[in-house]
């Protein structure tokens, strides 16, 4: 293997993760340059290098692509000015002129087995449902359906993943919340979400 290759992967990965007031559960992984503030991730989830979590809470069996940014804060439009050199909390700006209060925390919610492209962007307070596709590059300014796969700027529906029996199945067996053992079991027939759900009569 190419050395260059070797050394350019080896500092990528020394860069480290920016982690506060956060939760990664242990079967996840945040890999570097990325960052998570007020944030929650569950089991067997992972986050791409280079993304931004901020008040965000993401499920389990989540896949997170590279660069892709979800959450952040609002600035002021009712105000004279949007300029956070006129509010009262921390931030970049040295010089204060006033000190209003204004600092919104919306909260993100990314459901459980949900896929999320490179480079996207998925607006504080929306709620993207389980098992749903967010398309690199989107911008997601909306609620996303669980199981629906969204694309573009705006992002907007571009099909459902399966039938709305099947993924009406899929939400009543929520295989996400089973222990391991079950899903060790199940996962033989993942290929094959009809047999599956069939087998367990649900379908």
């Amino acid at each position: 293997m190419n050395a260059s290759y070797l050394i350019a992967r080896l500092l990528k990965k020394l860069r480290g993760t920016a982690r506060k007031e956060s939760r990664v559960h242990p079967t996840s992984k945040l890999e570097s340059g990325s960052q998570m503030y007020d944030s929650s991730m569950d089991r067997h989830s992972f986050c791409g290098y280079d993304c931004s979590l901020l008040h965000c809470d993401v499920g389990s069996f989540t896949s997170i692509a590279n660069r892709v940014t979800i959450g952040g804060v609002a600035h002021p439009m009712a105000f004279v000015s949007t300029s956070p050199a006129f509010l009262s909390h921390k931030d970049s700006i040295k010089t204060k002129f006033a000190h209003h209060d204004f600092l919104p925390r919306e909260r993100t919610t990314i459901g459980h087995d949900v896929w999320i492209g490179e480079g996207a962007y998925i607006k504080a307070g929306v709620t993207i449902g389980h098992g749903a596709v967010v398309g690199m590059g989107s911008v997601v300014t909306k609620n996303v359906l669980p199981y629906e796969v969204v694309a573009g700027n705006p992002a907007k529906r571009v099909r459902m993943r399966f039938e709305e029996p099947v993924v009406a199945a899929l939400l009543q067996l929520a295989w996400w919340d089973l222990p391991e053992d079950e899903l060790r079991r199940l996962a033989v027939h993942f290929n094959d979400p009809v047999t599956m759900l069939t087998r367990e009569g649900l379908l």
